[in-house]
């Protein structure tokens, strides 16, 4: 038999340094795109986007590498802007920021400064000289201290309903189910409107108006989850074992119905960030000079986005990441630990 030449073969780079090179290069294009002052806007924010995505494919095929095919680069994105948020909320007071409410102390600071990411003002200045990185800092403490506040009392009210509900059924289960479809039926933002015309436009009011969207999705959830466990064996002996209702509900019951209701907690949290948002866009949650991001893009009224659009745009990312984070991890949680679907 004639013989076979043997093949060529091309020489690939290893894995792990094709995923190297295209953190690397992403990050490099990233921090080119944002720090490059000679480029145009348009130019840095698509050179960012750019790097952004080379950076993503290659954490995502670094961790592939490292934690298998599982491995959700997306989901970790979103959980470490949320980690990265969270420790600069905590660490406000310690930080370097420039000031972020008081217009008497800058009045020699530049107005309308625009992002420069390396100056001292490295988000740029609103019309009063005030530090929009600051700002946005500070709203992000006061918006995720409202959310959370609202979940966890919706959460709390809605699933205590809901689990009554749904384990004593009858008389109960019909009260609870016209309460909260007339709760239900009021659209959300006009009944935000009309709290707000009569609460102070405190955090404490605005938490409390906000949780009042989230009790019928949690009492509707806990009272499913309830009625799906109410017959199971652990149940039925607990209550032969002569175990009163209220253990039943707490040292049963309870376990089961707690890990879907967080999960749907986390996707709120999202749904509550965006509703006061809009609340203090409409000027009637936080008022100015307190930050909120809603007040804060309110200030790119009247052609000023179109004069100076990174008034709008920094707080508009910070709350564009920051819901998208949440959900991004909320679905994440009820994929794992609530399969079926819940129809808020």
């Amino acid at each position: 038999m004639p013989d076979i030449a043997p093949r060529t073969r091309t020489a690939f780079p290893p894995p792990p340094l094709v995923a190297a090179a295209l953190t690397v290069a992403g990050l490099v294009l990233l921090v080119s795109g944002a720090t490059t002052p000679q480029l145009v806007t348009p130019a840095k924010a698509a050179l960012a986007l750019l790097g952004l995505g080379l950076l993503l494919a290659g954490a995502s095929r670094l961790g592939k590498l490292w934690a298998g095919p599982g491995f959700d680069v997306v989901f970790w994105s979103g959980a470490a802007w949320l980690l990265l948020l969270g420790l600069a909320i905590v660490c406000l007071p310690w930080l370097p920021l420039a000031e972020d409410r008081d217009v008497a102390s800058t009045v020699a600071a530049p107005v309308f400064a625009t992002p420069t990411f390396t100056g001292e003002h490295p988000l740029g200045t609103n019309a009063f000289g005030l530090d929009l990185l600051a700002r946005s800092l500070y709203g992000a403490r006061s918006s995720l201290l409202i959310s959370l506040s609202a979940v966890a009392l919706g959460t709390v009210v809605g699933g205590a309903i809901g689990m009554v509900a749904g384990y004593f059924r009858n008389g109960v289960d019909r009260v609870v189910g016209i309460a909260t479809n007339a709760l239900l039926a009021v659209p959300p933002l006009i009944l935000l409107i009309a709290l707000a015309t009569v609460l102070q436009p405190h955090l404490g009011n605005v938490a409390f108006s906000l949780s009042l969207l989230t009790v019928p999705g949690m009492v509707r959830l806990a009272r499913a989850t309830t009625m799906a466990h109410a017959n199971r064996e652990f149940v039925v002996a607990a209550r032969a074992m002569g175990a009163t209702r209220s253990r039943v509900l707490l040292r049963e019951l309870l376990p089961n119905v707690l890990l879907p209701l967080l999960s749907l907690a986390v996707v709120m949290i999202s749904v509550l960030i965006v509703a006061e948002a809009s609340l203090s866009f409409l000027g009637l949650g936080i008022q100015p000079p307190a930050p909120t991001w809603g007040n804060m893009i309110a200030e790119g009224e009247d052609r000023v986005f179109e004069e100076h659009p990174h008034i709008v745009l920094v707080p508009g990312a910070f709350l564009f990441l920051t819901v998208l984070a949440f959900n991004i991890v909320g679905e994440k949680a009820r994929g794992r630990w609530d399969s079926r679907s819940v129809k808020l």
